[in-house]
C-alpha cells in the first residue's frame, strides 16, 4: 500500500516447495533412522526389554532438543533436522553402554538387576561422561566459526551437542532404573 502505484511486484521464483519438499525428506529420513536403530539394537541384543530401554533415549533426546530450539530463538529447519537425524545414532552409545553392563554383571555374578544397575553405574559413570565431553569438544570449536560457514553450522553443531548431553543425562538417570526394573 506504500508503495508508488507504478510499481508493480511480483514474484520471480519461489524456492518454497523446494525446502518444504527438503523438510518432509528429513522427517522422513529421522523416522527411516529410528526405525532402522531399532531393529539393529534388537538385532544384535536380542532381547525387547534391553531394545526398549534403549529406544526410549531418542525421543526424550530429541524431544528436548526441540525444547532447546525453542528456547534458543531457533527454528526447526533443514540445518537442525539434519543434525537431529546425525544425532539419532550417536544418543543411544550411551544407553546401550548402561544396558550391555547391567545385563554383562546379572549373567556374570548372578545379581539382581538392582545390584547389577547400582555396580553398572559405578563403573560406567566417568566413561560416559568423559566420552560426552570429548564429543563436545569435537563438536562445540566448529560453533565459533566466523562468517558464513559459522552462522551455517552454529546451530547444527550444537543441536548434536545439546542431543549427545541430554542422551548422557538419560543414560546417566533413566536408564539405570529402567534397567533396575525392566531388566530380568
Amino acid at each position: 500500500a506504500s508503495l508508488p502505484s507504478d510499481v508493480k511486484l511480483d514474484v520471480i521464483m519461489d524456492t518454497s516447495t523446494n525446502i518444504l519438499n527438503t523438510i518432509d525428506s528429513l522427517k522422513e529420513t529421522i523416522m527411516i533412522t529410528f526405525i532402522i536403530v531399532m531393529l539393529v539394537v534388537f538385532v544384535f541384543l536380542g532381547r525387547w526389554r534391553a531394545t526398549f530401554i534403549i529406544i526410549l533415549t531418542i525421543p526424550i533426546s530429541l524431544i528436548a532438543s526441540f525444547a532447546y530450539l525453542l528456547a534458543s530463538g531457533n527454528t526447526l529447519n533443514i540445518i537442525s533436522l539434519s543434525s537431529l537425524s546425525i544425532a539419532i545414532g550417536m544418543v543411544v552409545d550411551d544407553a546401550i553402554v548402561v544396558v550391555e553392563n547391567v545385563e554383562r554383571i546379572m549373567a556374570e555374578e548372578r545379581v539382581t538387576a538392582r545390584e547389577a544397575t547400582h555396580k553398572a553405574m559405578r563403573e560406567l559413570s566417568g566413561a560416559l561422561i568423559a566420552t560426552s565431553m570429548v564429543l563436545a569438544a569435537v563438536f562445540v570449536p566448529v560453533s565459533f566459526l566466523s562468517g558464513i560457514t559459522g552462522q551455517l553450522y552454529r546451530q547444527f553443531t550444537v543441536t548434536i551437542v545439546v542431543s549427545v548431553l541430554i542422551s548422557t543425562v538419560v543414560a546417566l538417570t533413566l536408564s539405570p532404573v529402567m534397567c533396575s526394573l525392566i531388566l530380568k
